[in-house]
């Protein structure tokens, strides 16, 4: 069968047979499904051999590259032994060494590790463990949660009802429990001559006079370290999360750190709250846990938290569960991809790499058309200065042309790869997308 046949029909069988996530399915009318045959390394092929850099790292998820062999050889030899067991009265290795080293990379302040299969679940399981927590521990009254305005966590029931961003959330807000949102400290947010820090700081006050009037009820504030992905990659100072911390403590409500996004060396450290030198009660992993090759999320918590469920009585277990829980070849993509953080210095690395992309992206970032370029770790964003409604629509057709896989959130075009770019395709990443900023 030619080529291009196979990818007309795979598109038109996608079409007929797959609802597609986050999408409205009439726009495939005009705006083709990309059929992909294969990956290796940065870039995404067609059958036709059209290639697309990935530069959103496949939804954030792809560390290392398509078809890494290191995380290869780990599936192939996992195949080998076990699959899947349920993990209810039952464990196996991979697991246990995955629970192990996670604890190990926040000094065992944090450990227990519980596991779900993507972000929304992982929320999902730290919202229902702050509250049964707080039940178990006679203060029953806990019940409401705190985020920050614009964030994001998720779209199951229980997530989207923490989350802040319109077009998720309005359909179903009449099945939602809603939560308190205090003011983002998202620098673009700042006054004039207001520096980041002061901003965050502005905006912990603004969270101490929300948590002086309802600290009675609130269990938890729920934060996206450093970087708020779905509002347009909005960035902040961690002078808040340090300030955070301590109003917590004050005012005895957990601190959920979502790091699905940010964990995995994607802000500069492995985890983002490292940067504030503070250790949440939470910690919410997901997406690149596994090289972006398996869905796996995974909550680690303290011991205290724990210990509130270690009891005779079942109703103080924590009974959350899915059958795939703790998934064996999952759990082993996990450790090949902790292997590679090791063995490659892959947070070291990822500051030159990061050096290289911003050097790179110099005249982009000063062309007339760019607003608020910034930069945090592995993650690049600014604003296009258009009001072209369908802008991110054209941007986004514009790129695949100029292979370039990159899709902006309202104006907002952001640049989150794989960390294994090489120079080469470092330059064609900055260039083609000055580019196209050129011709907005």
């Amino acid at each position: 069968m030619q080529t291009s046949t196979r990818n007309d029909l795979l598109l038109k069988r996608s079409l007929s047979a797959v609802w597609h996530p986050c999408t409205q399915m009439k726009q495939h009318e005009t705006l083709p499904l990309i059929p992909i045959a294969r990956g290796k390394g940065c870039w995404l092929y067609d059958f036709d051999g059209r290639r697309y850099l990935d530069a959103v790292s496949s939804w954030w998820v792809n560390l290392f590259g398509h078809g890494n062999p290191r995380i290869n050889a780990a599936l192939t030899d996992q195949l080998e032994r076990l699959e899947h067991v349920i993990l209810a009265g039952f464990t196996h290795e991979p697991v246990v060494a995955l629970s192990e080293r996670l604890s190990q990379l926040t000094g065992g302040r944090l450990g227990h590790c519980f596991y779900g299969s993507d972000g929304a679940s992982a929320t999902e399981i730290a919202l229902k463990m702050s509250f049964h927590y707080w039940r178990n521990s006679g203060r029953p009254e806990k019940t409401q949660f705190v985020s920050l305005a614009g964030s994001y966590h998720g779209e199951t029931l229980g997530a989207l009802s923490v989350t802040d961003v319109a077009l998720f959330k309005d359909t179903y807000a009449p099945l939602l429990r809603m939560s308190a949102q205090v003011p983002s400290p998202d620098w673009r947010r700042a006054e004039a001559g207001e520096s980041p820090r002061d901003f965050a700081i502005r905006c912990a006050a603004a969270l101490e006079r929300h948590l002086q009037q309802h600290h009675a009820a609130t269990a938890a504030l729920l934060v996206e370290p450093l970087v708020q992905g779905a509002v347009g990659m909005a960035m902040y100072d961690a002078e808040y999360l340090r300030r955070a911390r301590a109003l917590c403590d004050r005012y005895s409500a957990h601190l959920i750190a979502d790091e699905i996004m940010t964990g995995f060396g994607r802000t500069g450290t492995m985890f983002a709250h490292e940067q504030a030198g503070i250790t949440p009660d939470f910690l919410c992993l997901s997406k690149g846990i596994t090289g972006g090759y398996l869905p796996l999320s995974v909550v680690l918590t303290t011991d205290t938290v724990y210990q509130a469920f270690y009891d005779d009585a079942v109703t103080r277990g924590f009974l959350h569960s899915h059958s795939y829980t703790g998934n064996a070849l999952a759990c082993r993509a996990a450790l090949a991809t902790l292997d590679i953080f090791e063995q490659d210095n892959v947070i070291a690395a990822n500051k030159a790499t990061a050096a290289r992309i911003s050097a790179a992206a110099r005249a982009l970032a000063s062309h007339p058309h760019v607003k608020n370029f910034r930069n945090t770790g592995m993650i690049w964003a600014f604003e296009a200065a258009t009001e072209d409604a369908e802008f991110p629509r054209r941007f986004y057709q514009r790129a695949l042309a100029g292979e370039l896989l990159l899709r902006p959130i309202g104006n907002t075009v952001y640049f989150m790869p794989p960390y294994v770019l090489n120079e080469e395709e470092i330059g064609l990443l900055a260039e083609r997308t000055l580019e196209l900023v050129a011709s907005i």
